[in-house]
């Protein structure tokens, strides 16, 4: 690619995470996106489904079938799981991608099997394909031609969790993760449970005990201390705000050896912040729309326990912002250009 601008199209432009990329592409000098693909509102444009995107790539939507992939450099795969891949599949082999999806994500085709009751089309790809968790795999992503960004709870749990497996400075039998997320997380999809009337006013846990994260979190955090035994207790509740993020792990160490490899880790990172250790707690808020992290490090009153929260905007760090810059770091470019104008909406 000789260009100065890649051509970017948007896999799935109609859902929330192909919206929030297209919001987001707009501030980035390098890349201009070109196609926006939804076949279910294929002919209908951007601002018509989204209005707050109106004269911003206010693009006619339109089915794969109809872009012209010869003048495409880039795919963001915002589909579900299953859907994404039947795509991407058929994409030509200079189409670089970044998928949003679950579904290049698992190393092993029959863990994704496993967790999301379908067979893997490619099992050779998805082995091969670099795990896309922008702070902790940077020098893999470099060059990479297929990323595969991690799913919300997982960017949270893997941001506060992954440094503290090597070298190991928490026990790895008592990890337990309680994590709460806005309707948002869910998609755009109707679903009855996703009515206002069903979320608001109330706090539900869902997937309990088999929340097909879980084997996502569990797979890195195997793969970063060497250990195949390791195992989380993971349970995610809906919280009734549209979008934000927040994970409490309840963990078994010692408060300032976790604070140091935390701080450690991401002394040089411009998107997570690791708090000083008798900070208050971080706060959804504090990190509303923008591709940042905040991490803070609490002593429990039990004597040996630790408390780490991580909070991330689902739709921004924890999808569309961490694709982006994933880009960014696929392509050599500075890993915040195009996120770092993004400052915290509040209230």
């Amino acid at each position: 690619m000789t260009q100065s601008v890649l051509k970017a199209a948007i896999l799935g432009a109609s859902g929330y995470t192909g919206a929030e990329t297209v919001r987001l592409l707009r501030n980035h000098p390098k890349v201009e996106v070109v196609a926006a693909t939804g076949n279910a509102l294929a002919g209908k444009r951007l601002s018509e489904i989204f209005p707050h995107l109106s004269g911003a790539y206010d693009l006619d939507v339109v089915t794969s079938d109809d872009v012209r992939w010869d003048e495409v450099d880039v795919a963001f795969g915002c589909l579900p799981h299953g859907t994404s891949q039947d795509l991407i599949e058929t994409l030509p082999s200079h189409v670089k991608v970044v998928d949003l999806s679950a579904d290049y994500r698992f190393r092993d085709a029959k863990a994704y099997s496993a967790a999301y009751g379908r067979e893997h089309l490619a099992p050779e790809r998805t082995a091969n394909a670099v795990y896309g968790l922008s702070e902790l795999y940077a020098e893999k992503i470099a060059g990479a031609d297929l990323v595969a960004c991690p799913g919300c709870y997982p960017t949270a749990v893997l941001l506060v969790l992954l440094p503290l497996m090597n070298p190991l400075v928490i026990d790895t039998d008592t990890i337990i993760i309680d994590a709460k997320s806005g309707a948002s997380g869910a998609g755009r999809g109707l679903k009855e449970g996703n009515l206002f009337c069903e979320v608001t006013e109330g706090v539900h846990a869902y997937g309990v005990g088999t929340h097909r994260h879980t084997p996502e979190i569990e797979q890195e955090l195997r793969l970063m201390s060497g250990d195949n035994s390791v195992e989380v207790t993971f349970t995610p509740h809906l919280i009734p705000m549209a979008r934000g993020e927040m994970v409490t792990c309840h963990l078994r160490g010692d408060a300032d050896a976790i604070h140091a490899a935390l701080v450690q880790a991401y002394k040089s990172q411009p998107f997570v912040s690791v708090l000083p250790l008798g900070s208050p707690p971080p706060d959804t808020r504090h990190v509303r729309g923008t591709n940042e992290c905040r991490i803070g490090v609490f002593p429990d009153r039990a004597s040996g326990r630790v408390i780490v929260f991580g909070v991330i905007d689902n739709l921004v760090k924890g999808s569309s912002g961490q694709a982006i810059q994933n880009l960014n770091l696929m392509m050599g470019w500075d890993q915040a250009l195009g996120l770092d104008v993004l400052l915290p909406l509040f209230p």
